[in-house]
């Protein structure tokens, strides 16, 4: 299965996973682990990809199977990567322009490009989904099975109930450590999606949120009367939308702001993407290779 679209899977060789705190920082030894990538030592083959670099395809390997195949080789690598998903029922919504394209549309495509760099990288990489009252966690793995294994729970996986509770939430801080790169894709309306972020950071742990983000929060477009109904608790606001759309606007730019500082003050690094904008600016914000070194 492929959950990656063709126009964004070009951008993927432009992105790079790394953490502040460097395999050299760290020092061999310390949280490494041998992997699959472009390292010396050869492991395996595996058939090409679109991305994968030229020099990497065995031409003698081709001459005779008339197929392309690329060398992975062993490698040392200290980055283990886990993609957390808020699969809450508020992740179901969407644009009135774009019905059948709700956030957790957006999230399962984030993840699938960040589990596919963490696997060209030689990683390791583990999924945790959030939602329906309830925490689902595959343990971190490498290699094109714990790819598979990861597409499968994504393509399965659907908006429903509420944030688990804090007890739900236990089985992450026996998974997760310090030094791990952790990204939070959430729309980052349940005020429990910022205290866990605060806390895997306070843990030394390296967070990333991309927030998901309807175009109809950025813009407000509703006319007349309109019903707003809170997908998780079923609660319903009636409204005359032209009236209501500068407060709302005010209201939705201010707690934009708040969010930021506040996670900006957890050193957690956050970028807002809303459903109308192409998903690569996402990425490209977050993990260009533009961005090592930088924080924010």
């Amino acid at each position: 299965m492929d959950l990656i679209p063709a126009d964004l899977r070009p951008h993927l060789k432009r992105l790079r996973l790394a953490t502040r705190i460097s395999a050299q920082t760290l020092g061999f030894g310390l949280q490494t682990s041998r992997n699959r990538g472009s390292g010396l030592e050869f492991a395996q083959y595996r058939a090409y990809e679109p991305g994968d670099e030229p020099r990497l395809i065995d031409w003698k390997l081709y001459a005779r199977s008339d197929r392309h195949y690329v060398r992975e080789a062993e490698r040392d690598s200290a980055l283990r990567l886990w993609v957390v998903i808020d699969c809450s029922a508020s992740m179901g919504q969407s644009d009135q322009r774009r019905a059948d394209y709700p956030r957790l549309a957006a999230a399962r495509i984030l993840a699938a490009a960040l589990l596919e760099v963490a696997l060209r990288q030689g990683d390791r990489f583990g999924l945790i989904l959030l939602g329906d009252d309830q925490l689902q966690l595959i343990p971190a793995g490498n290699g094109v099975r714990q790819r598979d294994r990861c597409l499968l729970v994504l393509e399965q996986m659907a908006a429903r109930g509420q944030w688990p509770s804090g007890t739900q939430l236990e089985p992450m801080w026996s998974h997760t450590a310090a030094h791990d790169l952790v990204v939070l894709l959430s729309d980052d309306l349940d005020p429990a999606a910022i205290d866990l972020m605060e806390r895997l950071s306070k843990g030394a742990r390296e967070v990333h949120n991309i927030q998901l983000l309807c175009a109809d929060e950025r813009d407000f477009p509703f006319g007349q009367g309109h019903r707003f109904i809170d997908p998780e608790t079923g609660a319903e606001l009636l409204t005359d939308g032209p009236a209501a759309r500068e407060g709302f606007l005010a209201a939705f730019e201010q707690a934009q702001a708040d969010l930021q500082q506040r996670l900006r003050g957890a050193g957690v690094g956050h970028t807002a993407h809303y459903l109308d904008q192409p998903l690569q600016e996402a990425l490209l914000d977050r993990f260009g290779a533009s961005r090592r070194g930088r924080g924010g």
